[in-house]
């Protein structure tokens, strides 16, 4: 029997954040990954650490298991920016709540550790990002560049 309610998939993310060492350079950089080989937004960039929140794991959890598995970084200084409710038109499968986080600090040096999902890793301006980024990471990396994000954050409705 089926009543007619959806399943929301939990998926957290991880933007690391650095002080620009460009000279004269001003604002912070984050680091995104170019997407490839997933069938979901190849060719954009995104987080460099993100993925599913696994059953009986926190998003935090996720964050941090993300990250290593990713771009081999731990003990992440993690700081919460939003919860994001996203959709896109209505359909069921498509319910998210995405779970973003910043870090300013961890230990080890940013790798790629899955070269078949992604083709390039770079420290970006926030104030100049390549393009395309995934539409609704571009939301939350605006609030951030901007001091807008907000607790709650909704994308597609």
């Amino acid at each position: 029997m089926t009543h007619g309610r959806f399943v929301v998939v939990p998926a957290a993310y991880v933007f690391l954040l650095r002080d620009s060492p460009r000279d004269g350079a001003t604002g912070p950089e984050v680091l995104l990954q170019l997407r490839q080989g997933t069938g979901y937004m190849d060719d954009h960039w995104a987080a460099a650490a993100a993925g599913h929140v696994e059953q009986g794991e926190t998003a935090y959890d996720a964050a941090r298991r993300e990250a290593l598995e990713e771009i081999d970084v731990r003990d992440l200084d993690l700081a919460f920016v939003t919860a994001m409710q996203r959709t896109r038109g209505g359909e069921p499968i498509d319910e998210r709540i995405d779970f973003f986080f910043t870090a300013r600090s961890w230990t080890g040096e940013p790798r790629i550790v899955e070269p078949a999902k992604c083709a390039d890793l770079r420290w970006c301006p926030l104030d100049d990002l390549p393009e395309p980024v995934v539409p609704h990471e571009r939301v939350v990396l605006e609030a951030l560049r901007t001091g807008t994000a907000q607790a709650y954050t909704t994308f597609g409705f």
